[in-house]
This record gives C-alpha cells, structure tokens and sequence, in this order.
C-alpha cells in the first residue's frame, strides 16, 4: 500500500517516500503547558496519532520515531505564574500531568520520545552561535535575534513575501531588531524568571529555536515529517525551517509539512470571551474519550472542524453499533489479524478518516449478518482490527455501555442493577408481567436501558 500526505510547503499530495524506511522520523509540536489542554490543542495530538499507528503498521514499530515536545519554559507560563503567584514548576508539571490524562483518555498512544525545553537548553545556544557565526543571527542588548533578510526563500512555507508576513503577522517592532521581521532566538530574564546562562548572559530561549534543537537532537539534522496545527504555519514554522536550514544547510530540516484544520465550537471561533471554550478536562465529564476521539476523526484532518454537540451524538450513537455488535458476539475470540486492505487504502489517502469510517461501517454490516462462528470470528476481527489502527473500539463492550458521565453523579450501582434484573427475571417467570415492566421502566428513569435476548437480558447507561 503507498501512502500519500498533503504537503503544505509544496501545496500538493505527494507519494510518501522516507529517508531511511528503516529510520521514519515525525516531529510535532506539543503544548505550552501553562493551561488545561481545549479541544484545539487535542485534534492534532489526535491526528498525528492516527498517523504514528499507520506509520508503524506500514514501516514496523522499530523503526518508526515519533517526538512531540513539551514547551515549558515560555512567556505564557511567566504570565500564569505573576497572576495566580503559584511556582512555575508546580504550573508546568500539574498541567504536564493534566495534559497526559487528558491525551490518554482520548486514546493516543505515547509518543517514542517527549522531550522538554528546559532540558535542552545547551542545544538551543549552540545552534544559536551557529547562527551568529553564519551571519544569520546578531547580538543586540542582550537579546539575539534572528537576521531575516539574510534567508532568500523566507516566507516560502507561508508563501507570503517578507513585507506581507509582516503585515499579518502583528510582528513586534523593538529597537534591538535591525529589520521589523526579525525575531527573537534569545531573551534576557530577569531575576524572577527562569533563566540560563549563555555568551549573551543569562537568559531564556525564545519559542521557535526550543524545537529547531530538539528535532535535531532525536531526528537528525533532516528527517520526514513535521506536523502541526494550521496556525502554526506562520511564524513558528516558518521560523524554524529558517533557524534550521541557515544553520545546517538548505533544504535540510523537515521534508514533509502537515497541518490539521481550525476547530470552530457551533460555527464561531473558539474563545473565552464568547462562553465557547472547551477543555478536554471539562469534556471528559460529560463524554466518553472515545467519543471525542471519534467525533474529531469524522472531519478529515486538513478541514475546518465545526465542534457540535451533535456531532458528538452522532459519535455517540455510531460506537454504541460497534460496541453493540462487539457485545453479541464477546462469546467468539479475539485474534489479532491484519486491518482489511480497503480500510488501509482510506487511511494511506492523506489520512481519509471520513472514508475509514466508512470502510468500518461496512465491516459492521457484514459482522451483524454473519452466522456460523467461523465468518463471526473473521467479521469481528477485521473490525477489530481497523479499530485499533484509528483507536477506536479497544474497551470491553459491558464498560463502554456501563460509562457515566462523572456530570450524572454516581447514580444506580451496577450492583443494584444486577440485583434488579435478577427481580425481574423472577418476576417474568413468574408471570408478573406489571412488576417486570414496573423494574425496566424505573431502571430507564434513572438513565438505564435493559435489553432482552436468547441470551439472558444485558444493560447499558443511555
């Protein structure tokens, strides 16, 4: 199977060709962590875990390396700290923390490497003197900045001359700049702001350089793909394809450049301002992961994604199939197979997740019609099988269908339900037709829904 990703710099699909097959290497931006991880911040993480899966099916786990950076030390985090007075490494390790547990319970796989800008430090200085000495960087009032007009091609990812980037850019005009498009690859600190000595004394790396140096660092000077939100085209991006190329040599640094589309929450921009904001933390309590793992692979990755509660029911309502064929059929064992080539295809035509879906819905079908348990087991694990490679349909069925939402409180045990349902049972057999009906209309009341088979009678949280 050939894969084909969209390529931002070149503005076209291209067929995905590695360096080394035997050494793929993908870069992606992680978060600020000063703040619970919002919706936004997940659809990457999301989408670039879809493809570190295809990845690794195609290429072998070994020799696939995936690095996504935590940037902790950063002027956000300054903010954060001045307004609530609590310690910047309290704020980063609780929200590091917090954006684990949010990312898990969304279904990512963890990524090969994590690195950290504060632990990385010496290579940002090093490859900043490298700059200097290239004549692509200077010193001014102890900042260092970066001399944009020394790179021909800047602008080319962007594909803005350097007078529109500026423009659209809101650039800080600062004296110790030499040209209004320059910017910051160092910062002087202040006493009470974390800082590290360097030749221009003590100071702070400035955000673009943190992961020029760590993608050299774990990919090498050239690798395959760099990934990111659509917002980070310009300036980040920009910014280290220049850093980096200046330093190392042209077309080195990234080979491939991807971005995921904005999220909108009910057709408006996500803000505070507007009430619209969403964390994962709060999402969490009112949907399953799952869910909203499933809701954002809907939308195909380079497309706006409009955040509704609909669509949320629309997840919702399309795992509770899945789950539910999975459920009738928790008698025939699980055997781990390839994913069916069609689902494959989908996902090798730069990431199609819309179109996977509907390769599952397919399987779906063909699971629910099959009879003998030879064609149960192959439908089944064929299923199984395209789940795992998006991250889906991984859980138990009986506790996906006995999920709450922590919003719902504890509500009935599933004890109590249990003891309920062998009431019933009681009761039916007993001919007590108006104390079982009396059971099930009550257990419904109270959020839960009983479902009589051949097989004995199961439940599940509406």
């Amino acid at each position: 199977m050939v894969l084909h990703l969209y390529n931002t710099l070149t503005r076209d699909k291209q067929k995905f060709e590695p360096i080394d097959k035997n050494s793929v290497g993908m870069y992606v931006c992680g978060p600020t962590v000063y703040d619970y991880a919002h919706i936004g911040n997940a659809r990457p993480v999301i989408v670039f875990d879809v493809l570190f899966r295809l990845l690794k099916k195609m290429y072998g786990q070994e020799h696939v390396t995936y690095v996504r950076n935590i940037t902790d030390v950063d002027d956000k985090i300054i903010a954060a700290h001045q307004e609530s007075g609590e310690d910047i490494s309290s704020i980063t390790s609780r929200t590091t923390d917090a954006f684990h547990s949010d990312m898990a319970a969304l279904g990512n796989l963890t990524p090969t490497v994590e690195p950290r800008a504060t632990d990385h430090t010496p290579q940002m200085i090093e490859l900043i003197q490298k700059l200097i000495d290239g004549g692509h960087a200077y010193e001014s009032n102890g900042h260092v900045c970066f001399n944009v007009p020394s790179m021909e091609d800047y602008g080319r990812l962007a594909r803005l001359n350097r007078d529109e980037l500026i423009a659209g850019a809101r650039v800080e005009i600062a004296s110790y700049k030499k040209d209004a498009s320059d910017f910051v690859l160092w910062k002087p600190s202040e006493a009470t702001q974390p800082g590290w000595e360097s030749p221009w004394g003590r100071g702070r790396p400035g955000w673009h350089i943190e992961c020029s140096a760590m993608s050299a660092e774990y990919l090498g000077e050239s690798f395959d793909i760099h990934g990111g939100g659509q917002d980070l085209i310009f300036p980040h991006h920009e910014n280290e394809i220049a850093q980096s190329c200046c330093a190392q040599g042209q077309d080195t640094f990234a080979q491939t450049w991807m971005h995921n589309g904005y999220l909108m929450v009910e057709g408006e921009k996500m803000s505070k301002s507007l009430g619209n904001f969403i964390t994962v933390k709060e999402l969490r309590n009112i949907h399953h992961g799952e869910t909203i793992r499933f809701c954002m692979l809907m939308t195909q990755y380079r497309q706006p994604l409009n955040w509704t509660e609909d669509g949320l029911s629309q997840a919702k309502t399309n795992l509770d199939s899945f789950y539910g064929a999975l459920r009738t059929t928790s008698h025939i064992e699980a055997a781990i197979i390839p994913a069916p080539d069609n689902f494959i295809a989908a996902l090798s035509d730069d990431l199609n997740t819309p179109q996977a879906i509907v390769v599952l819905h397919k399987l779906l079908r063909v699971l629910n019609k099959a009879k003998s348990n030879d064609t149960l087991a192959y439908a089944k694990n064929n299923l199984l099988a395209a789940g795992k490679l998006m991250g889906l349909l991984q859980i138990d069925p009986e506790d996906w269908f006995k999920w709450s939402p922590v919003s719902l409180g504890e509500g009935v045990s599933d004890s109590d339900i249990g003891i309920l349902i062998e009431r019933r049972q009681i009761a039916r057999a007993n001919k007590d037709f108006a104390l079982s009906d009396k059971i099930r209309d009550d257990l419904f009341d109270q959020g839960i829904v009983l479902e009589d088979s051949g097989n004995g009678t199961t439940w599940k949280r509406a």
